[in-house]
């Protein structure tokens, strides 16, 4: 079957949570590779220090890159880990490029970059992941459809709150202030140094002053 959608928001991708709830959904994705797989711990301890839920969309290179991190965080009960894919590419059954990196080729490949890291996290953390999102957050409808016939939903983001990790502290937290009831923001832990955990630690009183609570995906996604 050949595609009809591309991009960050086709059918079958969930960009926010359904509800009216002034609940917001914080995901942290960890890329992996060269340049990608470090772990910004400060953001971390942000986290836990605030109790604040997260959902936490780990690629394999940097699961592999950091057994006993992820074997820690998947642990601790404030956060969900979840699927940010095996290689860190767009989900395409053509070969459809995001941001200069290229897309999985076909239905195959598709299937193996959801499925290949599924069975890396169910082995690493004892639990099948249950949410996916693809390097670039980029899809075509049919990839997207693969995607959940594996058993995984394709979740992307309402609020981008980090423009992959380039933003400073002040703008993370602007990004982060503008959420509505049920959005769901994205940002990295995969780049200390950034402005992400700054950004993220001074947004989050805020937020809850203005009468929000935090939510990870599994609490209002089936």
């Amino acid at each position: 079957m050949a595609p009809v959608a591309w991009g960050l928001d086709v059918p079958g991708v969930v960009n926010r949570l359904p509800t009216q709830d002034r609940v917001v959904a914080l995901t942290f994705d960890a890329c992996g590779g060269g340049r990608g797989s470090g772990y910004d711990a400060a953001l971390v301890d942000t986290l836990r220090a605030t109790r604040t839920p997260a959902t936490l969309f780990l690629n394999e290179r940097w699961v592999r890159a950091h057994p006993e991190i992820t074997a820690e965080l998947a642990g601790e009960p404030l956060f969900e880990i979840a699927n940010h894919g095996t290689a860190h590419r767009p989900l395409s059954v053509t070969g459809r490029s995001a941001y200069g990196i290229p897309g999985t080729a076909s239905a195959g490949e598709v299937y193996d970059e959801v499925s290949g890291n599924r069975r890396t996290l169910t082995g690493a953390t004892g639990v099948a992941p249950r949410f996916f999102r693809s390097g670039t957050a980029h899809y075509d409808d049919v990839a997207v459809r693969i995607a959940g016939d594996v058993g995984e939903t394709v979740v992307n983001f309402d609020v981008n709150g980090d423009a992959g990790a380039t933003l400073t502290p002040h703008g993370v937290a602007a990004a982060l202030e503008s959420a509505t009831p049920g959005s769901i923001v994205l940002c990295h832990m995969n780049q200390p140094g950034c402005g992400t955990a700054q950004g993220v630690a001074t947004a989050l009183p805020r937020l809850a002053r203005a009468g929000f609570r935090f939510v990870r995906l599994s609490d209002y996604l089936a």
